[in-house]
């Protein structure tokens, strides 16, 4: 298991701001300690993973929570991207989308995607998935560290 003490660095790739609101306020809501970073857009994304430009510093994320449906890049082609590069494949990725499409669904898994889940438009049931997702990458599993 994860060491409970120490935060996890935490990706959220998400274009809408409401989103985002209800994530960052589910982190707060629930006294998680983890460190959210947000990027808006799949060239963000992959900017921010591979270090470039003003994302030069960028912390390695511990956990990526990926929208699909993003501008420039969508995010099939950024999980795709990250399950391809061997540096950054063993990084988990939850696919968090409005999509309720079976062909999304079907696609995020062939691509290795960690997990799939709908976004609730209720802000007490997304604050739970956020709560649950912590509760699941922080306690539960060990999650690789580069060495």
């Amino acid at each position: 298991m994860t060491d409970p003490a120490a935060p996890i660095v935490v990706l959220l790739v998400e274009d809408d701001a409401e989103d985002e609101l209800m994530t960052r306020e589910a982190f707060d809501d629930h006294k998680l300690t983890n460190t959210l970073h947000v990027v808006r857009d799949g060239e963000q994304a992959l900017h921010f993973l591979y270090r470039r430009g003003r994302y030069a510093e960028a912390p390695r994320p511990d956990l990526i929570l990926l929208d699909l449906n993003l501008p420039r890049y969508d995010g099939r082609e950024v999980l795709e991207q990250i399950k391809a590069d061997p540096d950054l494949s063993a990084i988990p990725v939850v696919v968090l989308t409005s999509s309720t499409g079976e062909e999304d669904l079907l696609r995020s898994y062939r691509l290795h995607a960690n997990a799939y889940i709908t976004k609730p438009v209720d802000f007490a049931q997304f604050a739970d998935v956020i709560r649950r997702i912590d509760n699941f990458f922080l306690h539960v599993v060990r999650l690789p560290h580069p060495g």
